[in-house]
């Protein structure tokens, strides 16, 4: 029976490994402890967090914030809007940018190299704001729910991860579909797109990320206030400190309103977190394979 040995680390190898957990350490705490100061400030009494500090006392904690953010209209309006934002926005990117890859994935299209070249300069340079902005405004979609949706829906660095993904897949699956007699397009939706899952769920993670922290093409292109994300308002009380109304309108003392106006940032903070620390578990294996896969071969 063999025995098992366990490798002998030299010193230098041991100062590099513990050199390495300690940033490693340091990193994760940068992450934790703001993290667990906003959610405990969240419930906190604003009298004890401004006067003491954090406490983790139970008798020092209120769930006020949370019953003035939740009971917002329009917390609730930017909650909806940012959601159809994001789901909307991650489905049409998603889908732009798989179309976009599949032909930039065979070597022998025709000018393949010329529409990647075209493809790389945006990501390096591009029209500005103010063009952007006429060009959006003669479309006629100024105040309108697709100035959010169309300018951004295609990435060229989500193209080139996909694009490498589709390189990386078996060519035999193309070989055995044409037997079958399968076209290009019944192949990429009937073949390609089902082994594809994992840089999809990337890629629709990704798309819905940004969107949901997006905020400043709908502060540049919204008008209306039906319209505007969460981030919109969460902008309006973590920036520009104001609250909306109806957040603070029962409480007289000028100090009092500042003290319940800083609770409520660390509420609006928990809140918008929420739906996407609830989601990142769910594609946490997609996300990994997705990335490792399209990052082998180019």
């Amino acid at each position: 029976m063999e025995t098992k040995r366990k490798m002998k680390l030299g010193t230098s190898d041991k100062v590099i490994l513990g050199s390495g957990y300690t940033l490693l350490g340091l990193f994760v705490l940068a992450i934790l402890i703001p993290l667990v100061y906003v959610v405990v400030a969240s419930f906190m009494d604003p009298n004890v967090l401004n006067n003491q500090g954090i406490s983790f006392h139970i008798k020092d904690w209120t769930l006020d914030a949370y019953h003035r953010v939740l009971e917002n209209d329009m917390i609730w309006r930017g909650f909806g809007n940012s959601f159809f934002y994001s789901i909307v926005f991650t489905i049409i990117s998603v889908f732009i940018t798989l179309l976009a890859a599949y032909p930039m994935s065979k070597k022998e299209l025709v000018g393949r190299n010329f529409f990647n070249t075209i493809f790389l300069i945006t990501m390096f340079f591009g029209g500005g704001l103010i063009p952007t902005f006429i060009l959006v405004n003669q479309l006629h979609l100024v105040n309108t729910i697709w100035a959010i949706l169309l300018p951004g829906a295609f990435n060229v660095w989500n193209m080139i991860l996909a694009r490498t993904y589709y390189q990386s897949t078996p060519k035999e699956l193309r070989e055995a579909s044409a037997i079958d007699g399968a076209n290009e397009i019944q192949h990429f939706f009937k073949v390609l797109l089902p082994v594809c899952k994992p840089i999809i769920a990337v890629l629709a993670l990704w798309s819905f990320v940004g969107m949901w922290n997006s905020y400043f093409d709908a502060m540049i292109y919204l008008n209306d206030a039906d319209l505007q994300p969460l981030q919109l308002v969460l902008r309006s009380i973590l920036v520009q400190n104001t609250p909306q109304p109806g957040m603070i309108a029962d409480i007289q003392s000028t100090a009092e309103m500042a003290k319940v106006a800083e609770l409520l940032k660390y509420a609006t903070i928990v809140v918008s977190s929420l739906p996407l620390l609830l989601m990142y578990p769910f594609f946490q294996k997609y996300f990994d394979k997705g990335i490792m896969i399209g990052s082998v071969k180019g």
